[in-house]
């Protein structure tokens, strides 16, 4: 039985940043969020979020996230205060306590897992996760006997030149037998340069305690400033890429694609160089992305093409081409086989199959229904500087170029939309429209300037 505690109070002054740096993004999560998903499937029994820098505004990012509690506290002192603000918290509780920090978001679950299980079978006090690194400024370091059990650990500002020598540093991810933890809780006191109660200072005092190392040292990667979480995006993205290109997926050129963890990609799937896929994207076999495309949060197809251009919140089926250069947006959903072309722009609009938008227009708020041909700068005109009102395109209707639909508007089934034609009023079935003034020749005209 395990409760986590994730400590996710502070401000983070080095991120210079008006936002909580445990809400800081990386691969399409906050920070904290990815901490969180870490533990489900150690199946903790609670799940605490200690929350202090704009409180407010952390629960709100984490409200979609079930049987989450949150825990103040209103003056940062330290790790060691954080954890004491759990004891009321978890009266009566004889299990373990699993803390981690809301800004050490690479972390793995298998090493959860063996940190865990390690703690449990050797019925240690508490179990600490560290790492052997070659660098280890910054960290506090982690002093051992010949059978890993931890003699103390000196946090890098109280090291002495010797100690700082040992490359053994704590990953501030504890285990925690909460029993025993919660009898010394009380009697922690700020006796250091930073005069914070430590939790460190806990761990030499519960009884038995053992350290164990992470395999890879970039899980333990803090983020403290922007540079960091550069660093750790670079470690993640490469995670990403190696997981789809072993998947069948095809990155050309890698290096300049990034890839949102939230993604999913099937086999067979092609993505070109500076291609960039965010948020809750789904795209499906055959499809060939960009380069220089953005996509983000839609859905594509089997044997979709997008070409330098950029897909939000969208839906496209099967076999459509979009592209070079067009924009879909605001829930756009496109049938298949259809062709969305240069400089084209769809926003809240429907297209049927084998509809083809291909130069130089734009829809919004529309439905179109199949086989739908629209012109080269067709403008479906629909907002009247208060609401935005609808277009209704029957099926097989075709618009001439540089047409305008005023909406709201409804043109019916097998419609002929005459060139630089100004449509108001409805269209029924079979109709051809011409929606403009007569053109007029004046021969011999000058201007009376040029006279």
């Amino acid at each position: 039985m395990v409760v986590v505690a994730i400590l996710a109070a502070g401000k983070g002054t080095r991120m210079k940043s008006n936002l909580p740096k445990v809400l800081h993004s990386l691969g399409g999560k906050s920070l904290v969020e990815r901490v969180i998903e870490c533990v489900e499937p150690l199946s903790p029994v609670r799940r605490l979020v200690i929350v202090g820098y704009h409180s407010e505004q952390v629960k709100t990012a984490l409200t979609k996230i079930s049987e989450v509690e949150f825990v103040e506290q209103t003056v940062q002192l330290g790790t060691g205060h954080a954890i004491q603000q759990l004891l009321p918290h978890l009266e009566g509780y004889t299990g373990d306590l699993l803390i981690l920090n809301g800004d050490v978001p690479l972390l793995q679950t298998e090493t959860l897992k063996d940190l865990l299980q390690i703690h449990q079978e050797n019925q240690n006090s508490c179990t600490i996760l560290s790492a052997q690194v070659s660098n280890p400024k910054g960290y506090g370091r982690v002093f051992c006997n010949s059978e890993g059990i931890v003699q103390k650990i000196v946090e890098d500002k109280d090291c002495t030149p010797n100690q700082r020598e040992n490359n053994r540093v704590n990953a501030g991810i504890y285990c925690f037998r909460w029993l025993d933890l919660a009898k010394f809780l009380p009697h922690l006191e700020a006796k250091n340069t930073q005069k914070e109660y430590y939790l460190t200072d806990a761990v030499t005092q519960v009884g038995k305690v053992m350290a164990v190392d992470v395999e890879d040292d970039q899980e333990i990667l803090g983020i403290n400033d922007r540079l960091q979480l550069a660093t750790a995006n670079n470690i993640l993205q490469g995670r990403i890429k190696e997981k789809w290109l072993l998947a069948g997926v095809t990155l050309i050129n890698p290096a300049s694609i990034t890839i949102d963890e939230t993604v999913e990609l099937q086999p067979d799937v092609i993505i070109e160089p500076q291609t960039h896929l965010r948020g809750k994207t789904v795209i499906q076999s055959g499809s060939r992305i960009g380069p220089g495309s953005l996509i983000e949060n839609s859905q594509l197809g089997r044997n979709v093409a997008v070409q330098y251009s950029v897909v939000t919140d969208s839906f496209v089926e099967a076999g459509t081409k979009i592209g070079p250069y067009a924009h879909l947006r605001g829930h756009t959903e496109v049938g298949a086989n259809c062709r969305i072309g240069n400089f084209v722009e769809l926003k809240n609009t429907e297209l049927g199959d084998s509809t083809n938008v291909a130069h130089l227009s734009y829809l919004g708020d529309t439905r179109a229904g199949t086989q739908v041909n629209i012109g080269a700068g067709t403008i479906t005109a629909n907002y009247d500087g208060v609401k935005k009102h609808k277009t209704r395109i029957g099926d097989r209707t075709k618009t001439g170029s540089n047409s305008v639909l005023v909406a709201p508007i409804t043109v019916g089934n097998d419609v002929y939309i005459a060139a630089g034609s100004t449509v108001t009023e409805d269209v029924e079935n079979d109709a051809l429209v011409i929606a403009r003034s007569r053109q007029v020749v004046k021969p011999g005209w000058k201007r009376k300037a040029e006279i």
